[in-house]
């Protein structure tokens, strides 16, 4: 159990310029610790369209995955309307360059949900909750009885859920882009988008019933506090889907948790910078002790 209820804020600055490193960053005014980063390029090894595709059966659907790497397991949960494999319609969640960094020393899986890309689905009415479902079904499909878990956008809902729903299948959890609800003033752009998707009757069913999930979802705020894991919380300060002081609010109901702000990024900055992003990652999970030293 962590003994203080304290969120240590970790401020990393990406520099997005013609150095791939960060430094000096500034103190906060409330002298919490900051963290700095050099990260050294990596080549890009990983190739999403050469990854075969697999599938398990998990809870009445097949779900289409992908892996790469070898190691301690972690489990990808992508955002809304994404798909790992992805066409020229639409935009591919995870980053080859952050996958090559993160599957250089863990094992990772990346799966669409339900409905989505290669995924089936039934006729069961999805929810952030069955979404939650499936994310656990799909760790013991793949023979673990728990993964690290980073989840992204509605990734990060799903996440949230799961770990509050399933607390035994999940490690250590990184939460990227953050909302505990998409229906929260601070989230208007998100909740005006999905409102939009979900009466798009041209839109596949996958994806209305994804904008669906998370209009109908009461959100994860009463259980947060619950929360027992080392968790770390990203997000980019020009975020306007999923805005920054959400994230500290929530990071704030989450005994012990990381805050990794990085300065001038949009939403799921790991797509501008994917080697910030898998150096953070890589660190947070290789780190054997809690932010504030306790077990």
């Amino acid at each position: 159990m962590k003994a203080l209820s304290v969120t240590i804020v970790f401020v990393i600055i990406a520099c997005l310029l013609l150095s791939a490193g960060c430094t000096n960053a500034p103190a906060n005014s409330a002298g919490t610790p900051q963290a700095t980063m050099n990260a050294a390029p990596h080549p890009v090894t990983v190739s999403i369209a050469n990854t075969p595709v697999q599938y398990k059966d998990v809870n009445g659907v097949r779900l289409a995955y992908w892996e790469w790497g070898s190691g301690e397991p972690v489990l990808l949960l992508e955002g809304f309307s994404s798909m790992v494999a992805n066409d020229s319609t639409t935009s591919a969640p995870w980053n080859e360059t952050f996958l090559t960094i993160l599957s250089s020393k863990y094992h990772v899986y990346a799966y669409d949900h339900r409905g989505m890309g290669y995924s089936s689905m039934n006729n069961v009415t999805p929810t952030i909750p069955i979404y939650a479902d499936d994310a656990a079904g799909m760790i013991k499909a793949l023979g673990y009885d728990s993964m690290n878990v980073y989840g992204e956008s509605m990734g990060s809902s799903t996440a949230q859920q799961l770990v509050i729903a399933h607390p035994e299948v999940v490690r250590k959890l990184i939460l990227d882009s953050n909302s505990y609800s998409a229906n929260i003033p601070e989230c208007q752009v998100l909740h005006a988008t999905l409102l939009q998707v979900a009466n798009d009757t041209s839109a596949s069913p996958g994806l209305r019933a994804e904008a669906n999930a998370n209009l109908a979802f009461n959100g994860t705020w009463n259980g947060l506090s619950g929360i027992n894991k080392d968790v770390m919380l990203v997000v980019g300060t020009a975020d306007i889907i999923t805005p920054q002081p959400v994230s500290v609010q929530m990071a704030g109901q989450i005994n012990g948790s990381w805050v990794v702000r990085f300065k001038g990024l949009p939403h799921i900055g790991n797509r501008n910078a994917p080697v910030q992003y898998g150096e953070n990652a890589v660190y947070f999970l290789s780190t054997n002790e809690s932010p504030l030293g306790n077990s």
